[in-house]
């Protein structure tokens, strides 16, 4: 699963690691939700998953030569929908 995700690649993929959902942006990985690593082999599994995804990430961080000390994360707004 966690093969196809590319790290700040997109403002599109958004993935799933138990009840935890890592959403993928430009500027930032966004993880919300939860994963409970269970004593067992399905606990083995996410654990294996979420580290390859973080492992992802620091490898794309570390490739990024003009990595910026910080990035303003700008609140989101709400916008009146243009099709109601």
């Amino acid at each position: 699963m966690t093969e196809q995700f590319k790290p700040y690649a997109n403002e599109a993929d958004v993935i799933r690691i138990g009840d935890l959902e890592i959403e993928n942006r430009v500027d930032r990985v966004v993880l919300t939700g939860d994963v409970v690593l269970t004593r067992d082999k399905a606990g083995l599994a996410l654990a294996k998953e979420l580290q390859a995804l973080v492992e992802g990430v620091v490898k794309a961080l570390e490739a990024d030569k003009a990595l910026p000390e910080v990035v303003e994360v700008r609140q989101t707004r709400a916008v009146k929908n243009p099709f109601a």
